[in-house]
């Protein structure tokens, strides 16, 4: 690939500029995606291997960022294990059939994702043959993926998962298990397709309580951490935890290559807390591509400046970009960390 700088900032290599790609930078504020939205429905864009690369190329292309992410779903995993998925419009994916007893849980298989998710390895394999940018595959946390299993109408709050976990542990571990196994084997299988980093998206780590989190989010994300290690140690691994920063050595520990933090953890405290053990993404808040081009500038300069001088430093946004963001406010911003994080990799 012509730009690996991506790559290098995760292994903490020396590099000439900071790298910048930007967490669900494949969606609904590119113009050129809603064209594709308006023809097809979101199951049929994810399960199509050339829908799902020509969505994943359009922000390496227009807005110039130096890593791809393949554009699917982390409930894909869950669907494959046997919950049909379906498209809620105006709500979104969700399940036709939330877990509510263990024989919900016994019924639920551990894919093989050479089969069931064939459709997104056929899009990694697609899309690395026509990018010159690293390709990163994901996966949800397997507390992350528990919580949206348990509910009819998914909310911050996901009590029927958290209620499940106090009063059922014993079947809530059961149901991780076969979770963390998925979740692995599928984040392996994208790597044997071609991905060059893959991330772990622990979006709901933030809502359990600490013993609750390392319990049920935290040992699973060491688990699979260590199975996709066992095979591919050389592939860097984000583990992105929302709402967990005070819990940052924990993260750390899970033997990620990079953290990926959101924007209410300062990145100066984040990466003395490191110790340069790690790279860390992040953080700028999402609505801040919601103003003027000068306060998304000094923003921008403002991380990269309390992270300051070194490479291991990826920058990105502290949670999914939001679809009413004017797509040329996020060239501001990629252009503005490519000119401006010069000066901080001398």
């Amino acid at each position: 690939m012509k730009n690996d700088i991506f790559l290098k900032a995760c292994k903490g290599e020396k590099t000439e500029r900071t790298p910048i790609w930007i967490m669900r930078q494949a969606g609904r504020y590119l113009p050129e995606y809603r064209k594709i939205r308006q023809r097809y429905d979101f199951i049929t864009m994810i399960k199509t291997p050339e829908l799902a690369s020509e969505i994943t190329i359009q922000p390496i292309e227009i807005i110039g960022v130096d890593a791809g992410i393949i554009f699917s779903d982390i409930l894909v995993v869950p669907e494959a294990m046997g919950l049909k998925l379906y498209i809620d419009e105006g709500k979104g994916p969700r399940f036709e059939k939330n877990i509510q007893t263990e024989s919900d849980i016994e019924n639920l298989c551990v894919p093989d994702p050479t089969e069931k998710l064939k459709y997104v390895l056929n899009a990694i394999e697609l899309t690395k043959r026509n990018i010159d940018v690293p390709l990163i595959g994901f996966a949800g946390s397997p507390w992350t993926l528990f919580a949206y299993m348990f509910e009819n109408e998914p909310g911050k709050d996901f009590k029927n998962a958290k209620l499940f976990i106090y009063t059922s542990s014993k079947l809530a571990h059961k149901l991780l298990e076969k979770l963390t196994l998925a979740v692995s084997d599928f984040l392996i299988a994208q790597i044997e397709s071609g991905a060059d980093a893959i991330q772990i998206f622990d979006t709901w780590g933030g809502i359990l309580s600490y013993d609750e989190f390392k319990e049920f989010s935290l040992k699973y994300i060491a688990y699979a951490i260590e199975r996709v290690k066992s095979k591919f140690d050389k592939i860097p691994i984000i583990l992105f935890s929302k709402g967990t920063w005070q819990w940052i050595d924990e993260i750390i520990a899970t033997g990620c290559d990079v953290i990926s933090i959101d924007w209410t953890f300062d990145i100066k405290k984040a990466r003395i807390k490191s110790n340069e053990k790690v790279s860390i993404q992040g953080n700028l808040d999402p609505v801040v591509l919601l103003s003027e081009p000068e306060v998304i500038k000094r923003e921008a300069i403002k991380i990269l400046e309390k992270y300051g001088i070194g490479n291991r430093h990826i920058f990105n946004l502290g949670h999914g970009i939001l679809p009413d963001t004017p797509f040329e406010n996020v060239k501001v911003l990629v252009e503005t960390v490519k000119s401006e994080s010069k000066h901080y990799h001398k």
